[in-house]
């Protein structure tokens, strides 16, 4: 049992000195090394300055009512004229009511789901299946705390369960559900006929696209003033703390085309013109980008002027969205990034096509590592950053030459002693 242990113990101490020695030899060939080497890749570089602006929309408020207000359309849902944006319910018990109707509706579909079953057993399975997807995909809500569409997923669940009890259960019978039928349906009449006392809708009188919140800008940013705006009132705008009307409903944004306004520099303003487009990038309350036209450039206002661009896309997404710090985007540059440290200029002749003389140009060049050899792969430089450039294959003149060109994922020797091409430094 000695002689095991102490045969044990040489064996880990001869395995630990190897392991030493391993590290402290990769430690000095890391240290020694003539060459490091990164792998290249395709990358974007956007031409972008940032700004901070308004987003201005033709709207009207909805002024509130007495009573206690049920929304009916979604955030950004479109709005039909005379179509119903709200209910409201004079006290608690009406709005009991609604919800008792509401579910007597439903089970009054489930009901009459269940009625025109003609082979029960036929869908059985696909029903079971239903049923325990439901109760998974509820499952995870919960567990991922996403409670956005957990009562619509409670409620589809309990639609599975009702109708595969009424289908498959003791009361599956046709006659039982009719007579079912008849009751919720009676039931529902009663119950309507009550709503129509103490429930009023909320009509509009012009077709829009709906937003519960109203802000308090809807006044102080309109498209009918675009013309007036200014650097120094866009600035004192953005002091305001403007209060919204707490009891209106929402509003109707009753024009598709919405505008963004900005301050920026005139050097900066130069890069754009009336009628031309430009790149808006959001990235904060919205994520997306979305091409709008310059609709106008202001005057100059201490070496500013006021930037108004327009579209009518993405109306939908943005009626949350006011004062926006966003990206205006000129020009996206695209190609392959390499370290600064890789870069080398060359020297190459070239001969003249028409005149045959051959004279010396200088060019950028990187060195790629093939096989075992470095291979001289000449580059266009697009861009440069504070760490890396953004290049391009140099033009290539013969098929020889093309074979040659930098791809993205070509791995660039970065650093190295007396590099040219067809070294063999591995």
């Amino acid at each position: 049992m000695k002689q095991g242990t102490l045969l044990n113990k040489i064996v880990m101490l001869v395995l630990l000195a190897a392991i030493v020695v391993y590290l402290i030899a990769s430690a000095w060939n890391s240290l020694h090394e003539p060459f490091s080497t990164v792998v290249s890749y395709a990358y974007s570089v956007d031409d972008s300055l940032e700004v901070t602006g308004f987003l201005v929309r033709e709207e009207t408020v909805i002024p509130g009512q007495s009573g206690i207000v049920d929304l009916l359309p979604q955030e950004g849902e479109k709005v039909s004229r005379g179509g119903t944006v709200a209910l409201l319910y004079q006290n608690s018990s009406a709005l009991d009511r609604k919800q008792e109707l509401y579910a007597l509706e439903l089970e009054r579909e489930q009901l009459q789901y269940s009625l025109t079953q003609e082979d029960a057993g036929r869908d059985a399975s696909a029903l079971n299946q239903a049923v325990i997807d439901s109760m998974v995909a509820l499952k995870a809500s919960a567990a991922a705390g996403d409670l956005t569409g957990l009562e619509g997923e409670t409620l589809n669940l309990k639609s599975l369960v009702y109708r595969r009890d009424y289908t498959y259960g003791s009361g599956g019978e046709s006659g039982s559900i009719e007579d079912a039928i008849q009751d919720v349906e009676s039931r529902i009449s009663a119950l309507t006929s009550q709503a129509s006392q103490d429930t009023t809708r909320v009509t509009t009188d012009r077709a829009g696209v709906f937003s519960g919140q109203v802000d308090g800008y809807e006044t102080l940013l309109t498209p009918d003033q675009l013309e007036t705006y200014t650097p120094s009132a866009l600035d004192a705008l953005a002091r305001q703390k403007p209060a919204g009307d707490e009891s209106a409903i929402g509003k109707l944004i009753t024009d598709a085309t919405w505008y963004f306004v900005c301050p920026i520099s005139e050097e900066d303003a130069g890069r754009l013109y009336e009628g031309g487009s430009v790149t808006v990038r959001f990235s904060r309350d919205w994520s997306g980008e979305v091409d709008m036209q310059v609709e106008r450039i202001g005057t100059p206002e201490d070496g500013r002027v006021a930037v108004v661009l327009s579209t009518d896309r993405y109306l939908s997404q943005v009626t949350l969205l006011r004062r926006q710090t966003v990206e205006l985007v000129f020009d996206t540059l695209t190609g392959i990034r390499v370290p600064k440290q890789a870069l080398r200029v060359d020297t190459r002749t070239v001969t003249d096509a028409e005149t045959g003389e051959e004279r010396q140009e200088q060019i950028n060049v990187v060195y790629a590592l093939v096989g075992t050899q470095a291979e001289k792969k000449p580059v266009v430089i697009v861009d440069q950053e504070e760490d890396f450039c953004l290049v391009q294959p140099a033009p290539a003149a013969t098929q020889t030459e093309q074979k040659k060109i930098l791809r993205a994922g070509d791995e660039i020797i970065v650093a190295a002693e007396e590099l040219y091409d067809g070294k063999v430094v591995r």
